[in-house]
């Protein structure tokens, strides 16, 4: 995630914010040319400081309650800004925490949706997200579970509470369990149906990378929780759960290459730079845009040190590491796999 300034005063901005703390200009968002905007109010609509023309905007209708800052423009008849459109269940709004966890949910979502446009990733119809809680009554046609299935990716409310979320983690044996994670992983597994499995020189290639996705789902999954991951996964696979089916290790490897190239364009936007002399093989300059960025080579030698170095500041403080994982040859292979179909789909 990059770094946004008010054009109205210099301020430092949020991704997600929705008034300037220094000058109180209105923001917004404007997914066609990623930038988030200060407003001027006109009786036609907004005008965007941003914004190269001279077209009013409006907000999108989910801005009311408190989950969405993006802008449609003032002439469409539509109410929800693209992100928005995705959702197909959302919380029940009148209980409290509900409220809460959803606006959470969105942040996220939101997030992975920049991502998505960066990577100038298509999604189609069939994309749609559920936000469900354990004690509401199950909508039509949704299931109770974080998952995926033919496009519809589930999501609990549970997971935004990070009391629930972290006793999940220690449950499950986890080193990492986010909301953005979950977003991550999930969509990866739409696009493994929409840009591998149709495609047979892909997916022949896929199979001798992760293996055969056709062994059967659900006895590998039994099998993986029930004796759990290979005394040597971490060679093989980014995570425990990655070692469960191929589909998984995609889908894993999917969330961890998003990860670390919107970590590293965070540090970029920031200038980042380290020159430790006790350790000068550390050294790194966050000077690509990882979203555009051709080699993973290059992406991979300034963002592992630079999670090393974030994983050391989290232990002086007696946190987590940001990211507990080791990359080794085979899931740099993998990474390789996403990063070169993605470069395909945009040439």
């Amino acid at each position: 995630m990059r770094i946004f300034l008010c054009q109205n005063c210099g301020q430092t901005l949020l991704f997600e914010n929705t008034r300037c703390q220094r000058c109180g200009a209105a923001l917004g968002y404007l997914p066609h040319v990623g930038e988030l905007t200060a407003l001027d109010s006109e009786p036609e609509g907004y005008r965007a400081l941003a914004a190269l023309d001279e077209g009013h905007w409006r907000y999108c209708a989910n801005f009311q309650n408190g989950v969405c800052n993006w802008l449609l423009p003032a002439s469409e008849e539509a109410t929800l800004c693209e992100c928005c459109e995705l959702n197909r269940h959302i919380p029940d709004l009148s209980v409290p925490d509900q409220a809460d966890a959803w606006r959470r949910l969105e942040f996220a979502k939101h997030r992975l949706v920049y991502s998505l446009k960066r990577l100038q990733l298509p999604w189609e119809s069939d994309l749609r997200f559920d936000f469900i809680s354990s004690d509401a009554p199950l909508p039509p046609g949704a299931v109770a579970s974080t998952g995926h299935a033919a496009g519809q990716v589930t999501i609990t409310t549970e997971e935004a509470d990070p009391a629930e979320r972290e006793l999940q983690r220690q449950n499950m044996e986890e080193s990492y369990r986010t909301l953005i994670g979950h977003f991550r992983h999930e969509v990866g597994h739409y696009y493994w149906e929409k840009l591998v499995q149709p495609e047979p020189a892909c997916l022949a290639s896929f199979r001798q990378v992760f293996g055969d996705d056709r062994q059967d789902y659900a006895q590998a999954l039994q099998r993986h929780y029930e004796q759990g991951p290979p005394p040597d996964w971490q060679q093989h696979f980014v995570s425990a759960y990655a070692s469960s089916h191929p589909l998984e290790d995609w889908a894993e490897c999917w969330a961890h290459y998003f990860h670390l190239i919107d970590t590293l364009e965070t540090a970029q936007a920031f200038g980042l730079s380290m020159q430790p002399e006790s350790a000068p093989e550390m050294a790194m300059r966050a000077d690509i845009d990882p979203y555009c960025h051709t080699s993973l080579e290059d992406i991979l030698a300034r963002a592992l040190p630079l999670t090393f170095a974030v994983n050391s500041l989290n232990r002086s403080m007696g946190q987590p590491d940001l990211y507990p994982f080791v990359l080794s040859p085979k899931v740099t292979e993998k990474l390789g796999f996403i990063h070169q179909l993605l470069l395909a789909l945009r040439n």
